[in-house]
């Protein structure tokens, strides 16, 4: 099985491969997959008192957001009170946030520019996703589904791996990008999915709003018990390696997508720009 994968905000294919690879390189190791490695097209500059945070320049998002949304929004999520549920608080998040949303034309340019890679990529048929690369991914199987009912084209993405995601964006009205809620559309990603998350991520509603939309029985959850990271520790890359090595091999074998299988191989990295 061959990954698509998909760095976090202010990230990079390079510094992702990093970060991805100590469970990248045990996947590898056992035979269970390969790694394309991807980015945002749109540099950026870190926030201010995050200069050495996110790793070595330069930076990338995969949204345009000179205009509108920045770092200091996501304050917010992190502050919203515990009682609340996943779906309320990323409807608290977007409603406090008004004025500051992603335009269509910008997010519309973010999922042309990832249906590029995968097609410059014909053996890619999974996605494994990071904080921001997650909701990419996730919305990128959401536009796979739907772009099978409207043009013919057959979906390529056959599982999804999302590590303290958010849940996948939708069109509103005439101009709004909003995100797509278990409570509002029920299931919205119907493949199989794994949700790596740790139960001090200041962003977990993100998460957990991902998991809600998910299949329930196809879906499979992970509690590193840590932050808002990729988990590289020898203990947790071991335990996400057993699963992952159970899980697989049962997709490669019967899943309803049809497949270009390949070997473990050297990863690769698509779009240093």
């Amino acid at each position: 099985m061959r990954f698509l994968c998909l760095p976090g905000a202010y990230g990079s294919a390079k510094n992702f491969r990093i970060q991805l690879g100590p469970l990248a390189n045990e996947l590898e190791r056992r035979g269970l997959a390969s790694f394309t490695y991807s980015q945002g097209s749109h540099e950026v500059e870190p926030p201010a008192g995050w200069e050495d945070y996110f790793g070595a320049r330069p930076l990338y998002r995969f949204l345009d957001t000179r205009h509108g949304d920045n770092f200091e929004s996501l304050r917010r999520l992190r502050h919203m009170p515990y009682s609340v549920n996943a779906e309320d608080a990323i409807r608290m998040f977007q409603e406090c946030g008004d004025g500051e949303d992603w335009h269509q034309q910008v997010w519309r340019e973010a999922m042309d520019d990832v249906f590029r890679t995968l097609d410059e990529h014909p053996d890619v048929n999974a996605v494994i996703g990071y904080s921001e690369g997650a909701m990419v991914g996730a919305s990128l199987i959401v536009e796979e589904a739907l772009q099978a009912q409207q043009t013919g084209r057959q979906p390529r993405i056959q599982f999804a791996i999302f590590i303290s995601g958010s849940p996948p964006l939708k069109f509103e009205g005439n101009d709004r990008v909003v995100a797509q809620l278990a409570d509002q559309v029920g299931t919205a990603i119907d493949i199989p999915t794994f949700h790596i998350f740790g139960c001090n991520d200041a962003f977990l509603s993100g998460a957990v709003a991902l998991y809600n939309v998910c299949e329930p029985t196809k879906s499979t959850m992970f509690d590193h018990g840590l932050g808002h990271i990729v988990p590289r520790d020898a203990e947790n890359v071991r335990m996400l390696a057993d699963i992952l090595e159970q899980l697989i091999p049962k997709l490669e074998g019967g899943n309803r997508r049809p497949e270009t299988k390949t070997g473990s191989g050297e990863a690769s990295i698509q779009g240093e720009r």
